[in-house]
C-alpha cells in the first residue's frame, strides 16, 4: 500500500486515505466492524502495529539519508541542483514538494539535516 511512499510529497489527504484503509484492514483482521465502536488505539495495541503515518515518515527519512550519503556527482543528487526558475507556473498555491515534506518531518522529530552522514543515528 505504501510502496514507493518515500518519494512522494504526501499531503494530509493522502495520509488520511492510507490511514483509513489501514484501519479497515486491521479491524477486519481482528474481526471488528465500525459498529463495534472499538477505538483505533485499542485495535493497534491488540495487533501491535505502529501508525502508518509514522512508517511513512520513517521511510521518507531513510530515503533522504540514502540520497544525501551519495556522492554529489551521482545522477540522483544532480536532480536536487536543477534550477526551475525559468519555468512558468500556473495560478494558485504552489504544489507541495518533497523537500517541504522532508523539512516538516525533520521538524516534527526535532532532527538536524546534518545527521544523515551517521547512518546509525
Amino acid at each position: 500500500m505504501i510502496y514507493g511512499a518515500e518519494c512522494w510529497p504526501a499531503k494530509r489527504k493522502h495520509t488520511n486515505k492510507i490511514n483509513i484503509a489501514e484501519m479497515r484492514m486491521l479491524r477486519w483482521m481482528c474481526g471488528y466492524t465500525r459498529k463495534d465502536r472499538m477505538r483505533n488505539e485499542y485495535i493497534r495495541k491488540k495487533v501491535g502495529v505502529a501508525p502508518i503515518e509514522d512508517k511513512l515518515k520513517e521511510s521518507r527519512l531513510r530515503w533522504f539519508g540514502h540520497l544525501n550519503r551519495r556522492p554529489i556527482e551521482a545522477p540522483i543528487r544532480k536532480i536536487e541542483l536543477l534550477n526551475f526558475a525559468h519555468v512558468q507556473r500556473g495560478r494558485g498555491r504552489p504544489k507541495k514538494t518533497w523537500q517541504e515534506t522532508i523539512r516538516s518531518d525533520l521538524n516534527y522529530l526535532d532532527l538536524d539535516k546534518n545527521l544523515v552522514t551517521d547512518r546509525a543515528k
